[in-house]
């Protein structure tokens, strides 16, 4: 692979963007020739941590270490356009022999700076043996940073391949799980859309089983690969995380003894029998999507014997539309309409409670908070089984 090409239906995700002192090394590709990318994200301590009511506070903190370098940029800009003022407006642009514009460039702030040379890498397939050593070390390196995760990911793809990537939503959803550690202590939660599986492994710090799923093969050997990278973080918290296929757009669950990603008969009866909090992060972005996702909570509840919590972080994503002349929030808005469907659903087996849940929960990692991060709670409620007869019987009078 001589480059990367964007096309013009390449999504990105700006979580690493918006960090550009973070760790991101390039360790391999995937199975469909994507570069795959593993990033380190540190749960803050309390020393650092602080309630988010000034959402990308925590960033600006971060970005202002550069504010030296950027002091430099500045003084030179000003210095140039003093220079342009003494020389008047109606001097002739410098030529170089040739007629080209001769350009002053901007002098570097450390010129006797030494810089790391920049070497090529042939992309090969990788040496089994080396990388189980590399592994090791890392597992290692991370035995004394048990507040370190790993995650491997994408940083580019196309629509229908974003879920390799690390959104906002599922570092919020995260920072949620880890605010209210006794609500989700030592129960069963299910993920749905677990993408790379970064929500899942934060959630198996204090849950005891966490079923982490989505559709693709590729896809879900990615979130198998990072749970194994967070052992350090998982085991000795007693947590489970099984990586499991889960289509929203198929009725039953996967049984099939020869799929990897399939559901054992013990584990489907432990998903219906117990699991009592259901998650997804930023998993409505296509309205198809949305409603496989609805339809997949709806006939998952309807069986639970119990109720259930499910907890849903979406963004607010902006976007010009030429069906509209306007900005529109089309993806929000069909997601808040399944909502109030679902919530005026009457049905006679359970009810859907919904509810936007305050942001203002303590960060804990590093990420630009911003106010379009939302967090919803759908409480789904098993109707009484008089309630259903009597409400089936024809009245006697």
């Amino acid at each position: 692979m001589d480059r990367i090409t964007f096309h013009h239906d390449t999504v990105l995700s700006d979580v690493h963007m918006l960090l550009p002192n973070a760790r991101h090394l390039m360790t391999r590709l995937n199975g469909v020739g994507q570069p795959v990318f593993i990033s380190r994200f540190r749960i803050m301590p309390d020393g650092e941590r602080q309630d988010r009511k000034d959402p990308g506070k925590r960033l600006k903190e971060v970005q202002e270490r550069n504010k030296s370098n950027e002091d430099v940029d500045k003084d030179t800009k000003v210095a140039h356009v003093k220079d342009e003022e003494e020389g008047g407006e109606g001097n002739e642009p410098f030529l170089d022999e040739d007629g080209d514009f001769d350009i002053t460039r901007r002098p570097r702030t450390n010129p006797n700076e030494d810089r790391d040379v920049v070497c090529p890498v042939i992309l090969k397939q990788s040496d089994p043996e080396l990388e189980q050593e590399e592994e090791d070390a890392d597992d290692e390196d991370d035995k004394s940073l048990s507040n370190i995760i790993r995650i491997e990911h994408t940083m580019a793809t196309t629509l229908e391949d974003v879920g390799k990537q690390v959104w906002r939503g599922a570092l919020f959803l995260a920072d949620f799980i880890l605010s209210k550690p006794l609500l989700f202590r030592g129960a069963t939660v299910l993920e749905l859309g677990a993408g790379t599986g970064l929500t899942s492994v934060i959630t198996a710090t204090v849950a005891k089983t966490v079923y982490c799923t989505d559709v693709g093969e590729d896809l879900l050997s990615m979130c198998k690969r990072n749970v194994t990278l967070n052992r350090h973080m998982i085991e000795p918290t007693g947590g489970d995380v099984r990586v499991r296929l889960l289509d929203w757009l198929q009725y039953d669950l996967c049984t099939d003894a020869d799929m990897e990603f399939g559901w054992t008969e013990e584990e489907v009866a432990n998903l219906y029998d117990n699991t009592k909090i259901i998650i997804a992060a930023d998993v409505c972005y296509d309205d198809d999507l949305t409603d496989g996702l609805f339809r997949t909570l709806y006939r998952l509840c309807s069986n639970f014997p119990h109720t259930c919590s499910i907890f849903i972080s979406i963004e607010k994503r902006m976007n010009f539309t030429l069906r509209h002349l306007d900005v529109s929030c089309d993806a929000y808005n069909h997601f808040h309409h399944c909502l109030s469907q679902l919530q005026d659903l009457e049905d006679e087996r359970c009810s859907f409670r919904v509810e936007q849940l305050p942001s203002n929960f303590a960060q804990f990692l590093l990420y630009e908070r911003i106010e379009q991060l939302e967090l919803w709670k759908i409480t789904a409620t098993p109707l009484p089984p008089e309630q259903n007869r009597s409400d089936s019987e024809p009245s006697s009078s």
